[in-house]
């Protein structure tokens, strides 16, 4: 049987208008949660209208524009309606509620599939009108061609292949640790679960298998991903490329593994299929159900039912051989819109249900309650800036000890920092005093100490991509509830590149330290010195990319990435040791740039940088012993710097008073013609040498640099024009 709408004698109203539910309610909702596959069956006349309805909405939706991808969604339908109408505890009215079930659209291209099960169970944004703007021209268009994070029922935004499967490995391992953080005996106020929606191009991307195996051995045992099993990618059938057994491959990586055979038609298998999974204890669920792509269509079974509109006469047969008019487009009857009708009831129930287990976990926990809904406002500890110290050894530091100097101490008291790293443990410096790992209680590594789900330092082994997608999806769970820091060679970071990308598309607060950030982390060689990956990230839009000097600019460093709550931010630091100079301010990096030494009547500026911040200032000495006088900027930042007063900008650089400016960098140098007249730098891979010699190699030894800059001079006072020409020295 199928629920209809809750009668007034189930609700009672306050005074402010807002309903509340009671127990009728509750045993409603569980009703319809037991509701058995063959009372599912019952309804198989009202579900192959539906089928059938949504899949000509699909098409019809495709051909207006004549584009988009109808094939995977129209044969994905019986998959949604198993998951919207029975088993998913969401609320279309309340999208935002903390304890809902999570839904990742991994194979995003199928994103029609999503958008109408969200019109159709009543999200109020998405009317039909918007649901018609898909590949519209409209600039207020909630369809866009792959879900995004920012419209309402939308968890993350999936684009990549592969990277919603570790969004939602990140969103079910959310759930697991707030839940063994805050839930107490009769009171789990985290309980949800994630669902994962995934085509067969999904379980090709690296990104994508590296979470799973992850998964499986963390036992997240309350994430499901179901396999739109059709056998297509845009090339034609996978088994061009893929001939394993998926199936045993997943049982391996600790999966649970259940086949559905008639994923077309058969909603009360699927139905039964979900429960189970929700049901599971131990592993992770993996559904495999059989689909056949652009099912009804001219084209179906085969690729080009993928990515292309069927086509206007297809489209009329489909709705003849289905009896609807074939003059009639985007057609949803009563019978159809009553059978979706009491979700967002249903919903509210759900919201009513947990607040009222939140209120009586407060009467019993209320220390620990009111904890748990600061999280989930997203604060953080208003002293925690008291946390940094406040100043650092005089002794030579690696910033990156210094990161563990400045962030070791917030970790360690804040519990909203998650940390961790691809398997660089000793190298990153990201371990706090009684940290505790993020583990599955019952694992008993041969090497280390137990772990439990409440632990904060993640164990992500040699995986950079998933470690940053996964990320994304811990800090999508809820704004600020979860801050994750992830931890790798800079280097490494161009494998996580796409999923930093990501996260800085979505606004989602991560914090990446890179370290071994610089050719001076020695005989590892070119394969580990970034030259040119800087350039990226500082083109990268909505994402912070800072190199401190020393401790003193770490501690900015840090400051300006815990404070940018909707942008990732990479910490990026050195191997080998710094001086620790005096003149350094982390006030000045939240600016981006400063002046570190101020000259008057300067005949230069030399702006440092990160590592070689030190190396302007020298340069700077020993040009004053030729008579030469140079004053310094640190710039550790370009977009903080842009977000200042031109003003201020203009005072930093002095470069509108006809002072050229030199910067020294052992990198590409795209980018600081922006800032700077002229760059000593790096344009080819590195090499290997220990750290001291390599600088020497590439010309960054004092008298080289010092004599490029005293050349410099004295070919702009013979060419003017060099004024207007970014030179690289």
């Amino acid at each position: 049987m199928s629920p209809g709408l809750l009668s007034p004698s189930e609700t009672t109203s306050s005074c402010d208008g807002t309903t509340h539910y009671g127990k009728a309610v509750v045993e409603k909702i569980q009703e319809e949660e037991n509701i058995e596959s063959d009372a599912v069956n019952h309804l198989s006349e009202k579900h192959a209208l539906v089928l059938k309805t949504f899949r000509l909405l699909i098409a019809d939706l495709c051909q207006q524009y004549n584009g988009g991808h109808p094939g995977g969604a129209i044969g994905m339908a019986a998959i949604g309606i198993a998951l919207w109408r029975y088993v998913m505890r969401y609320a279309p009215h309340s999208p935002s509620y903390f304890n809902r079930d999570r839904f990742v659209l991994s194979n995003g291209h199928t994103c029609l599939f999503q958008y109408t099960f969200l019109h159709l169970t009543g999200y109020r944004a998405m009317t039909l009108d918007q649901l018609k703007s898909y590949h519209s021209s409209r600039p207020d268009a909630l369809c866009p061609g792959h879900p995004e994070i920012e419209h309402e029922g939308i968890e993350v935004t999936t684009g990549p292949l592969g990277q919603g499967v570790a969004n939602a490995v990140g969103l079910a391992m959310a759930t697991k640790h707030l839940g063994a953080e805050y839930n107490r005996p009769g009171y789990e106020v985290v309980n949800n679960h994630t669902w994962c929606m995934i085509g067969d191009a999904c379980l090709q991307e690296g990104v994508a298998l590296e979470a799973i195996s992850l998964a499986g051995h963390w036992k997240l045992n309350n994430l499901t991903i179901m396999y739109d099993n059709n056998q297509i990618t845009c090339d034609g059938s996978v088994d061009m490329t893929n001939t394993e057994d998926i199936n045993a491959k997943m049982r391996a990586c600790g999966w649970d593994v259940i086949d559905i055979e008639d994923g077309c038609f058969d909603i009360s298998g699927i139905v039964k299929a979900l429960k189970k999974a929700r049901a599971s204890r131990e592993k992770p669920t993996f559904i495999n159900i059989r689909t056949v792509i652009g099912l009804g269509s001219k084209v179906a079974g085969s690729a080009v039912a993928h990515g292309a509109a069927f086509g206007a006469e297809d489209v009329k047969n489909m709705k003849r051989a289905y009896g609807f008019d074939p003059e009639h487009s985007f057609v949803i009857g009563d019978e159809v819109r009553d059978f979706f009708k009491d979700i967002p009831e249903r919903g509210q129930a759900f919201v009513s249900g947990w607040e009222g287990v939140v209120e009586r976990y407060a009467a019993e926990h209320p220390e620990l309650a009111a904890e748990f809904r600061s999280r989930i406002r997203g604060e953080l500890p208003f002293n925690w800036r008291e946390l940094i110290p406040s100043s650092f050894p005089d002794k030579l530091t690696a910033t990156r000890a210094s990161s563990g100097l400045v962030f070791n101490p917030i970790a360690a008291e804040i519990k909203s920092f998650v940390v961790g790293t691809a398997d660089l443990s000793p190298s990153v410096n990201m371990i706090w005093p009684g940290k505790v790992d993020f583990q599955h209680p019952s694992l008993k590594p041969t090497s280390g100490p137990r772990g439990a789900y409440n632990g904060r330092y993640i164990h992500y082994g040699v995986r950079e991509h998933a470690m940053a997608a996964i990320s994304n999806g811990l800090a999508a769970f809820n704004p600020g509830t979860i801050i994750p820091v992830t931890s790798s060679f800079f280097m490494f970071y161009l494998y996580a590149a796409p999923a930093v990308r990501m996260g800085a598309l979505q606004r989602l607060q991560c914090i990446h330290h890179a370290t071994h950030d610089s050719i001076g982390m020695g005989e590892d060689g070119p394969t580990h010195q970034p030259i040119e990956l800087a350039t990226l990230y500082r083109a990268m839009p909505n994402l912070l990319y800072i190199r401190p000097g020393d401790s003193e600019e770490t501690a900015g460093a840090w400051t300006a990435a815990i404070q940018e709550r909707e942008a990732p931010t990479i910490v990026s630091t050195s191997r080998h040791t710094l001086p620790q100079l005096k003149t350094t301010k982390r006030e000045g990096v939240l600016k981006g740039a400063y002046v570190l030494e101020e000259v008057q009547d300067a005949q230069i500026t030399l702006i440092g940088v990160g590592a070689e911040l030190s190396f302007a200032v020298n340069v700077a000495q020993e040009l004053k012993g030729k008579g030469i006088k140079a004053r310094v900027v640190s710039f550790p930042c370009w977009r903080l710097f842009e977000r200042q007063e031109r003003s201020y900008k203009r005072e930093i650089l002095r470069r509108h008073e006809g002072i050229p400016a030199v910067v020294i960098e052992p990198y590409a140098p795209n980018g600081w013609e922006r800032y700077a007249d002229a760059a000593i730098c790096v344009t080819r891979f590195g090499h290997s040498l220990p750290g001291k010699a390599a600088y020497k190699f590439f010309g960054f030894d004092l008298e080289t640099m010092t004599n490029k800059v005293v050349k410099y001079l004295g070919d702009v006072e013979k060419d003017d024009l060099l004024r207007r020409e970014f030179v690289e020295l």
